[in-house]
């Protein structure tokens, strides 16, 4: 039977699986820590040692793969970097192939089912990637938290502590935000301190977007405003995603750990949404970033296509070590 490697290789994390023929069913999920980047120095080396730590365990008693697929963080903006990483790893690993993509190509993958259409990635931040049947492709936002991600978590928690501390100094309206923010985060006054000591501004800040949507849920006028303004920037995000790509009737999948906050968001979200120029068939996501790489793995004839490296092996396979293989060191 066909066998490949689907590999998520994030900033994070790097998690591998193996895949028995195209829609056959994946084995086990192997994680190690991931790599910061293609774009950034040293970013190919270190995904090549995240790579192999995540799927050299896999492979006990094989002695070929058709193919391994790697969505990795940054590889869009570096696509010499992409080529530079599959080919180092066809001299690691026994596949006949090698693929290398962004992570955003993935994801659209996985969430749509390899499919064409939009998908709406809300979390700490916030992107929208489009691909459509012809291969065009858009992306919208995704610029971090000080120039962009609109909507996102971060984003709606710094509006939501700004606005608490625009209470503490009598500059705004009184806001249930305020009682919130002291009780998340300690007295008002130490706010700024607080954000910079409990790790990444941007995830600190993002920890209070939930607190802003219960706000608003309950009835605060300023919490309400700050979801509702939230929710039109996520759907100007993905219209400008879709206005990119070819295609009458787009399927549009939202993804990510800020679909949590509920209706308070998702309300406003949809009425931006409505205002379409051409239909969106909104859909449920049907898998995540490592089955986009599985499905990119053993299919070309995707539409995402266009926007994956892909090196084919003209030497011998190498030797897989049977030692085990310890995962990269955490920078």
């Amino acid at each position: 039977m066909t066998t490949a490697v689907a590999v998520d290789l994030g900033k994070t994390g790097c998690r591998a699986v193996l895949q028995e023929g195209p829609g056959g069913p994946a084995g086990r999920v192997h994680e190690v820590p991931g790599a910061p980047g293609l774009a950034e120095d040293g970013g190919v080396a270190a995904a090549r040692a995240a790579v192999r730590a995540a799927v050299l365990p896999l492979l006990a008693g094989r002695t070929r793969l058709a193919a391994v697929c790697v969505g990795a963080a940054g590889a869009a903006a570096a696509r010499g970097a992409a080529r530079a990483l599959a080919g180092l790893l066809l001299e690691d690993l026994p596949a006949d192939e090698v693929a290398v993509t962004s992570d955003a190509v993935t994801a659209h993958a996985g969430a749509l089912g390899g499919g064409a259409g939009v998908v709406l990635a809300i979390g700490t931040g916030s992107v929208a990637v489009g691909i459509g049947a012809d291969g065009s492709f858009a992306r919208a936002d995704g610029w971090g938290p000080w120039l962009g991600d609109e909507g996102g978590g971060a984003w709606i928690g710094v509006r939501g502590l700004r606005a608490a501390l625009r209470a503490h100094d009598g500059r705004g309206p009184d806001t249930a935000l305020l009682a919130a923010a002291v009780r998340r985060f300690g007295a008002a006054d130490t706010l700024p301190a607080a954000l910079s000591a409990m790790g990444t501004p941007a995830r600190t800040a993002a920890s209070f977007a939930p607190e802003v949507a219960r706000a608003a849920e309950a009835g605060d006028a300023v919490a309400g405003r700050i979801v509702r303004e939230a929710g039109a920037a996520l759907g100007e995000t993905a219209l400008a995603a879709a206005a990119g790509i070819a295609g009458d009737d787009l399927a549009l999948s939202v993804t990510g750990g800020l679909t949590g906050l509920g209706e308070p968001l998702l309300a406003p979200l949809r009425a931006a949404l409505a205002a379409s120029p051409r239909p969106l068939r909104p859909r449920p996501p049907l898998g995540d970033p490592l089955d986009g790489a599985r499905l990119l793995a053993l299919d070309a004839a995707l539409p995402h296509e266009a926007h994956v490296v892909r090196v084919r092996r003209t030497f011998p396979e190498p030797q897989i070590p049977t030692a085990p293989v310890p995962p990269p060191a955490v920078a």
